[in-house]
């Protein structure tokens, strides 16, 4: 059973990234980060392969990209107003508003899941579980491509890029979500460090189990 708490915070996530929707990603943004991973995924997925955007935000870049590619691409994010934009802005995917921890969607229906900048949103205890989720989401041998958090941390900010909302996250640390993800049942072939002002996340390259 959710604890008040998490519902409360994935309100404020909810909230917060209807708020700062467009202070976040313009429409026609190309993060030089985003575009190095989407072209490594491209490059390892068979054409026309299906691709779930675990957090899509407003389809930009990610599902863009994906979906310009020639991949079947599926976005879910908890925010409405960025889901509202992402069907605008890609109508060559399928977007869903919903909470990644409770959506329902097929079992080895990807082959890949994509899942940046999204789980840290996500309340610590529910992170382990959706993993699981995402695993059984993944065809055999399909790839995860996720960023986490590289120290742990909960915490939230007010007026976050000064779009009058409140922020929250919560995360654990780089060594965590490794066993995390091989508890899951996926073999993690990469990881790296993406620094972000001060600090940063970790980037993890997974794979699932063949057969």
């Amino acid at each position: 059973m959710t604890d008040q708490r998490d519902i409360d915070a994935k309100e404020i996530v909810r909230r917060g990234y209807d708020a700062v929707s467009h202070h976040y990603r313009a429409d026609d943004a190309d993060p030089e980060s985003h575009r190095r991973w989407v072209d490594e995924l491209t490059g390892r997925l068979p054409r026309a392969a299906s691709v779930l955007d675990l957090g899509c935000g407003n389809g930009v870049p990610v599902a863009r990209d994906l979906a310009a590619a020639g991949f079947a691409v599926t976005g879910v994010d908890l925010s409405e107003v960025q889901i509202a934009r992402a069907r605008a802005l890609v109508p060559g995917a399928t977007f869903l508003a919903a909470d990644a921890t409770t959506v329902e969607l097929p079992a080895g229906a990807f082959d890949a899941v994509v899942c940046l900048y999204a789980l840290i949103h996500i309340p610590l205890a529910e992170q382990p579980p959706l993993l699981e989720r995402i695993a059984g989401w993944l065809r055999p041998g399909g790839l995860f491509v996720a960023t986490t958090g590289h120290d742990a941390w909960t915490g939230s900010e007010d007026d976050w890029l000064g779009g009058g909302a409140t922020m929250w996250w919560s995360h654990a640390d780089a060594a965590t979500y490794r066993e995390w993800l091989e508890a899951a049942g996926l073999t993690v072939e990469r990881q790296e460090f993406v620094p972000e002002g001060g600090s940063g996340h970790e980037l993890f390259w997974a794979r699932s189990p063949a057969s």
